[in-house]
């Protein structure tokens, strides 16, 4: 039976569990290594919760979270695998990361002496991931501080004011298999690695790949793969990899209104669209509010009762306007609508929102709004 997290009369986010427990063994698989999941941003829009239950309950090796909150959050809701967290401000609150045996990645010298503190308040050694950056040119230690932040890692590790669980970087041109680019971070990590074994700390958890190397360049797997969208069924990398990840999240609504509209009105704001013949238009209840872009504005699709209808004039901050045609298309107050789903019966998809926006299907499913109720079936629901 389906659990939901919510009841709403805009739509729902149906998440299949099971499909997410599959994604994860086929990361695995193609990887030859585990994977570590990354269940930030909500679980990329899915929810973190119930999609971390269901990650660990698959064999995950850990996950992984950009803040130190969305770990606690997960202890408090009874994760008790392996979570990291990698991105912090100075204000980041370290003892709460200590308190809930959250692994705190670092990615400087500043950040590591604000948790070897943190770690002393509490009287407590601190479980430390080390990111470095090879080449990505955001988080992770930078090159010139290198040396310097190693001397100072060996003394706190030296001291017992840390333990180096792991060590990762992140690929800049990992949707690029062939890039040079991904050799050349490989090979800053691995000579990281060995500056740190030096000083006589032995990462357990070396890992770099993200999805799109996960699935193309299993020699860059190292420990574990750090999946995040294809874990949720997407797949970045189409042209170089047919793996079978299976979407999990299939956004619904209801027609809220059926109208006729006469030849020659225009339709929704600034009239960017004039009915060319009388027709029947059907208002859908959701907008850019919930994640549907202004930007598909008279190009995106809807199924609803098998058919797909086109969208009509501008996409509102609640709701838009399908065409039904003259006839109506039979479609009646309340019937289901599907904006996105699995694409497996031809109907629309995350990726098809994303290829017409512009942008990417990461940006799709996390942008899903909050007045969108969660639904979870399958696996553990």
């Amino acid at each position: 039976m389906p659990v939901s997290t919510g009841t709403t009369a805009l739509g729902t986010a149906t998440v299949d569990l099971a499909a997410i427990a599959h994604n994860l063994r086929v990361l695995s698989d193609v990887a030859g290594v585990g994977v570590l999941a990354v269940v930030k941003a909500g679980g990329y829009g899915h929810g973190a919760l119930p999609v971390a239950r269901t990650l660990v309950d698959a064999g995950a090796v850990g996950l992984g979270v950009a803040h130190v909150g969305e770990a606690v959050a997960l202890r408090e809701g009874g994760i008790a695998a392996p979570v990291t967290a990698w991105l912090h401000t100075p204000d980041t609150d370290f003892e709460s990361a200590i308190a809930a045996d959250v692994d705190v990645a670092v990615s400087s010298s500043r950040q590591l002496d604000a948790v070897v503190a943190a770690a002393a308040r509490r009287g407590e050694t601190a479980s430390v991931t080390v990111k470095v950056d090879t080449g990505m040119n955001r988080g992770g230690v930078a090159a010139p501080e290198w040396p310097a932040f190693v001397e100072a890692f060996g003394r706190a590790h030296a001291a017992g004011a840390v333990r180096l669980h792991g060590a990762m970087a992140h690929l800049a041109c990992g949707d690029e298999p062939e890039n040079p680019a991904n050799d050349e971070q490989a090979a800053g990590l691995r000579a990281a690695v060995d500056d740190l074994r030096r000083i006589g700390a032995q990462p357990e958890l070396v890992h770099l790949a993200n999805t799109p190397a996960a699935l193309t360049r299993p020699d860059l797997a190292f420990d574990a793969v750090r999946p995040g969208i294809g874990v949720y069924g997407l797949n970045p990398v189409p042209r170089h990899s047919t793996a079978d990840l299976i979407p999990a999240m299939t956004l619904r609504t209801q027609v809220s209104l059926v109208k006729q509209v006469s030849a020659g009105s225009g339709i929704s704001y600034g009239h960017t669209y004039r009915a060319p013949a009388d027709t029947v238009v059907a208002v859908i209840p959701v907008g850019y509010a919930d994640g549907v872009p202004r930007l598909l504005s008279g190009r995106l699709r809807v199924r609803i009762n098998g058919r797909d209808f086109t969208g009509v004039g501008r996409i509102c901050m609640d709701q838009f306007v399908v065409d039904l045609g003259p006839d109506g298309g039979g479609v009646v107050e309340g019937d289901e609508v599907t904006l996105f789903g699995t694409g497996a019966d031809g109907g629309p998809t995350a990726r098809e929102w994303a290829d017409l926006t512009d942008t990417i299907d990461y940006e799709i499913v996390t942008g899903i709004g909050p007045r969108i109720a969660r639904v979870y079936t399958g696996g553990g629901a």
